[in-house]
Parts: C-alpha cells; sequence; structure tokens
C-alpha cells in the first residue's frame, strides 16, 4: 500500500527488535486542510494554488518529518488535468491524481552490488518522455543538475522537495549537492542557473507544539553582484505558547510586488495573486 518498512535486530539493536512503520493516508490532503488546521493562512494558500496553476517552478524545503511530501502533494493538485506529470521517487509516496502521470522508482543494487539505478538516471531518461513537469520526490544528490536543466528549459511548474532549515540553507544545500558532483561549475553561474530555475521556495516547519506549519513562502527574483537575490512573500511569527500547549502566532503577508507577476498576468491570474499579498 505504499508505506515504508524499517526494522532494526540485535546485536545493533541493543533491547530487541524496532520496527517503524510509516504510513499514508490514501487521499491527499488538500491545501484547504492547511487552512483548517492552522498551518497557512488562506492567502498564502491561495498563492500556492495560483504558483502552482501557472507552473512556477516550487521548491518545498523543511526538516525531516516536516511534511514535505504532504505539501508537494497537495500543490500537485493545482496541476491541469491536460498536463503530462512524470514523478520520480526513491520510495514512491505521492498520489497524484491527474490523468496523465507517469511514476517512476529508483532502484537499489542487489547483493552483488549491481543493477543500481539513481534519481539521476532516472530524470534523464524522462526527459526523454516529452513531460510537461517533472517531479522530483527529493533532491539528495547529482540528480539536482539535470532537474535545474530540465527546469531552465521549457518544463515549467516542476517540484521537487530538499532538507533545509530555512529559504537560505535550501540555496546553499543546493549549490553544495552540485559542488559535490563530478560536474565543475563556477560559483556565479551556478548561482545564475539556480536563479533562472527557481521561482518558489516554500519553507515548512514541525514546531515546538507538534504542528506542522508554511513558515516562509520566498522568491527568487534573480541574481546581483554573484549573489542570489530574493525576497519574502508570506511569513510565520511565533508569538507565545497557549495553556493548551499550542503556539499563538501571526502569518503575515509581506506587500511586496511578485517577480512573477508577469507570469500570472499571461494565465489571467494577476489579480488573484494581487489580492493574496494585499
Amino acid at each position: 500500500d505504499g508505506s515504508l518498512f524499517n526494522a532494526i535486530i540485535p546485536p545493533l539493536a541493543l533491547d530487541g527488535a524496532l520496527v517503524s512503520i510509516r504510513k499514508f493516508k490514501q487521499n491527499k490532503m488538500p491545501l484547504s486542510d492547511y487552512i483548517r488546521l492552522d498551518s497557512m493562512s488562506p492567502a498564502m494558500a491561495q498563492f500556492l494554488s495560483i504558483a502552482s496553476a501557472i507552473r512556477l517552478n516550487i521548491i518545498v524545503s523543511g526538516g525531516t518529518g516536516s511534511g514535505k511530501t504532504t505539501l508537494l502533494n497537495a500543490l500537485s493538485g493545482h496541476i491541469d488535468a491536460s498536463e503530462r506529470v512524470i514523478t520520480i521517487e526513491d520510495a514512491a509516496e505521492l498520489m497524484l491524481h491527474q490523468p496523465h502521470v507517469l511514476r517512476l522508482e529508483t532502484r537499489p543494487s542487489s547483493t552483488e552490488g549491481r543493477g543500481e539505478i539513481n534519481q539521476r538516471q532516472l530524470v534523464r531518461n524522462a526527459l526523454r518522455m516529452r513531460p510537461d513537469r517533472i517531479i522530483l520526490g527529493e533532491m539528495r544528490g547529482d540528480e539536482v543538475i539535470d532537474v535545474l536543466s530540465a527546469m531552465n528549459t521549457g518544463h515549467d511548474g516542476s517540484m521537487a522537495t530538499i532538507h533545509a532549515n530555512s529559504p537560505k540553507d535550501c540555496l546553499l544545500r543546493i549549490e553544495n549537492l552540485v559542488a559535490m558532483s563530478s560536474v565543475q561549475v563556477q560559483a556565479s553561474s551556478l548561482r545564475y542557473q539556480i536563479a533562472s530555475a527557481v521561482n518558489i521556495i516554500v519553507q515548512i516547519q514541525r514546531m515546538r507544539d507538534g504542528a506542522r506549519r508554511v513558515t516562509q513562502i520566498e522568491e527568487i527574483i534573480g541574481t546581483r553582484d554573484g549573489e542570489i537575490v530574493t525576497q519574502t512573500l508570506f511569513s510565520y511569527h511565533a508569538k507565545a505558547m497557549s495553556d493548551e500547549g499550542k503556539l499563538i502566532g501571526e502569518f503575515m503577508a509581506h506587500k511586496v510586488t511578485p517577480a512573477s507577476l508577469s507570469r500570472a498576468q499571461y494565465y489571467g491570474r494577476d489579480a488573484d495573486m494581487l489580492a493574496c499579498l494585499g
């Protein structure tokens, strides 16, 4: 059923066998549920639905267990049914319900050390399958190079997740993943490519009260003097803890003009986008 199973037995587990099972909801969580659970504001949900529909390239950033894949699923719900979408994952977790979805999954090597198929090989193969969008479960290796290239060469609306604690950390992690690969590229050129490829970074966090909240929506607007320039569109600010152990905070819309407004205008959604930002 797509659940993830992990087991550790003695002697590695000192007190007996340890089993973890990670189950996923069969019905994916829509963006409207994030509003109900106080995980984002209505304006944030509206903006993200527009960003998905007008094919902005989006990266969902967060720590382990923060809900990155669930949010990616929610964003995918606003992809048009006519689009051909290819998903690439290490372990299949995404549940897209569009009619033209092709699901690919990596394969580990055998006990003899042969037969491994990694994400980079699948991304390269996916580009030969005429996708409208590519959705990568998680960027964790040198497949980031091909994903950035795909985002820059007509596969608008592609999405991915990454482990990072802030939008700034997200950009640094992308740079580090490229640096650890076999590809040699100057830092300024790499940053220009990242800024050209990625439009929106959505930061999600599991907070001290156990709730998962979108803490920041950051837009990449270009480069200046070899550095990536961003602007914050939305943010969450925690203020206090209630007697019931729930964080009290505020979702804020930063009243700035998004760089993606021209794209929204092309799709006839510019008025809706400006309304989200107040």
